[in-house]
């Protein structure tokens, strides 16, 4: 049977369930941490293994639920969706948990260098989770620059609870959709507790959104996104690259600045490592070797945790 195939069941008119393959191996535990320590108040929930979040579909408010189902499958709950816009949300899926990715081909491009050698043999078959759409990727970026991810998300939540449109639908701790980039255009944002230069760049790159559309397209070269993004005041290569690598699935986009990257390669290799000497080895797979790095600061203290992207 094909990997990729999706067996989908429909008990209502706009209620599916989807069975999604993928290749194995998966390592779920690391997918599913990043989604749990990523969940926006109000639009998102992560409790006893499933994953909850507001979507909006082809104008509608949709809610979506993801579990790893066994048969090398993920378990997909939609309400709200209308059949005709179920493909598409079944690609956008299927991008956001990387399930098209190959493991076999992404650990034999990193697997003769010794440190991600030992990377993957401790999490094999490590996906790079993706965002759901560029307006609301690109304001987790912006909103998490230079700050923890726990940081980031309280702020993410203020953005929700105030601009973000209240949810049509009945869902226990969901109350809205992400706001619109219109919104976040012309909304006044200095009161959400950041620096009122981050406040700014949420402004700019939701106004270059709405202007460039295909800003963010998947389908460009990573030099290309990287230079029209380093064009936006307030958006610097670290950003680039995190947008690159999380909404555009560049497989070799690396945020060299990362403090929290730069931090789990000297717990592995020694305070003299450096990271864009060992980048060198891992490409053109630099985004897989990133995740596993962030990935591993979980094997230290909760401390190190705290800040992987």
């Amino acid at each position: 049977m094909n990997p990729l195939l999706a067996v989908r069941r429909t008990s209502s008119h706009d209620q599916h369930t989807l069975w999604l393959r993928y290749r194995a191996p998966y390592h779920w535990p690391s997918t599913l941490a990043f989604l749990a320590a990523r969940c926006i108040p109000g639009i998102e929930t992560f409790s006893e293994g499933v994953y909850r979040r507001t979507l909006v579909v082809a104008g509608r408010h949709a809610l979506l639920e993801a579990r790893p189902a066994c048969g090398h499958r993920l378990w997909v709950r939609l309400t709200g969706v209308s059949s005709v816009a179920v493909p598409a949300l079944i690609a956008r899926i299927r991008r956001v948990f990387d399930l098209d990715s190959n493991p076999a081909q992404i650990a034999q491009g990193l697997v003769a260098d010794p440190l991600m050698a030992r990377l993957l043999a401790v999490r094999p078959g490590l996906r790079v989770p993706k965002g759901w759409d560029a307006g609301e990727q690109a304001m987790r970026t912006v909103l998490g620059q230079q700050i923890s991810v726990a940081g980031a998300m309280t702020l993410a939540g203020r953005l929700v609870a105030r601009h973000g449109q209240p949810l049509r639908l009945q869902a226990s701790g969901l109350t809205h959709v992400f706001p619109t980039l219109e919104v976040i255009a012309a909304a006044p944002l200095e009161n959400l507790g950041m620096p009122r230069s981050r406040a700014m760049t949420l402004g700019t790159l939701a106004r270059a959104l709405l202007e460039q559309p295909d800003l963010l397209h998947p389908d460009q070269p990573l030099e290309t996104v990287l230079t029209n993004l380093c064009r936006l005041k307030g958006i610097g290569p670290w950003s680039a690259h995190y947008l690159a690598l999380r909404q555009i699935g560049a497989h070799d986009a690396l945020p060299l600045g990362d403090v929290a990257l730069v931090k789990a390669l000297r717990l592995q290799e020694g305070p003299d490592a450096h990271l864009g000497e060992r980048a060198l080895a891992w490409r053109p797979w630099r985004a897989y070797a990133a995740q596993h790095l962030w990935a591993s600061l979980a094997d230290f203290s909760p401390t190190a945790a705290n800040s992987p992207r």
